[in-house]
């Protein structure tokens, strides 16, 4: 039985200006299995919260069936949501109340008493001990971050929904939720449901990767095949100047760093010298192997201009 079934889920939204419908999540049928650690990856409006929304029974299909541990979240709505720990995106909490009355308050929600260490576990693991006392007001951003994950684990739910959980917080915490979460996932069997934007910790956590594009999924495979799909190695440099006119549809740009996908030495060298023939020069030049982040781009690319019509990889 799978951990998550979504089964030819489709959500359509009233278009106020149109008249129409618009159509957030497109026939897509997707199952985790149970213990998996699975990424959920797409640019923004590719569908990913939404199909949380309707995991958490938040928002109602408009056709399809959503289910959990067999539990569907619509007619079985009780028995689902207390098997899913959900962290959102939003930093939704009560101003009147310390951390450890939330985690309480919390508990209390599912019918969970008697919990203080696991509680206090929570708290030691999220780097929250000596903020127990302190009202939900008094902390930072990243705090309260941590106190939405502690939440969401309370009831030691054995799936786990984390949507954005790092956006915006320090490296400290992502360490230390990554490090909790993997030992939840690796230890106690607990399933993991990611959708970040940080595809480095994608890469590294997820066994399993769905991507999404205008609410379609358009590759789903593991994470090792993924990679081993990439077209292309990886010519990185650094440039002082403006990249030639010629060289721009190919290349991504940060800042000085430029990449090219590279198939082989001859156009590896075709770019450099094309570079030199501008007046330019590369700096710490190196080939790397195509990352996550390379194949997610290169799956949107082909998506768009209408090369790949289903998950070909």
């Amino acid at each position: 039985m799978p951990a998550i079934s979504f089964q030819a889920v489709s959500k359509s939204y009233a278009a106020r200006r149109s008249g129409g419908s618009l159509l957030a999540v497109d026939r897509v049928s997707l199952d985790i299995e149970q213990g998996e650690f699975f990424g959920l990856l797409g640019p923004n409006g590719a569908g990913k919260t939404t199909l949380i929304s309707m995991l958490a029974g938040l928002s109602r299909p408009t056709a399809g069936h959503v289910s959990v541990l067999g539990h569907d979240v619509q007619h079985d709505f009780a028995s689902a949501r207390r098997l899913v720990g959900m962290v959102p995106q939003e930093l939704v909490f009560d101003p009147f109340f310390s951390v450890r009355e939330t985690l309480q308050i919390q508990s209390g929600y599912f019918g969970v008493k008697n919990n203080g260490p696991w509680i206090d576990e929570l708290l030691h693991s999220l780097g929250l001990t000596d903020k127990a006392d302190s009202n939900m007001r008094q902390l930072s951003g990243g705090m309260k971050r941590r106190v939405l994950v502690a939440q969401a684990l309370v009831h030691k739910p054995p799936v786990i929904v984390l949507d954005e959980p790092t956006a915006g917080v320090d490296v400290e915490l992502r360490q230390t939720l990554w490090q909790f979460i993997a030992r939840l996932n690796r230890e106690d069997g607990h399933t993991v449901l990611l959708t970040t934007h940080y595809l480095e910790e994608a890469e590294a956590l997820c066994g399993r990767i769905a991507m999404l594009k205008s609410g379609r999924v358009v590759a789903l495979d593991t994470t090792s095949e993924l990679l081993k799909a990439a077209s292309s190695n990886v010519l990185r440099f650094k440039l002082d100047g403006e990249l030639p006119q010629a060289l721009r549809p190919r290349a991504r740009v940060t800042g000085r760093v430029v990449q090219f996908p590279a198939q082989n030495a001859a156009e590896i060298e075709q770019c450099l010298s094309a570079v030199r023939q501008a007046g330019l020069q590369a700096q710490d030049v190196e080939i790397r192997k195509a990352d996550l982040e390379d194949v997610f781009l290169e799956v949107m690319h082909q998506n768009t201009t209408g090369s790949l019509e289903e998950a070909p990889i």
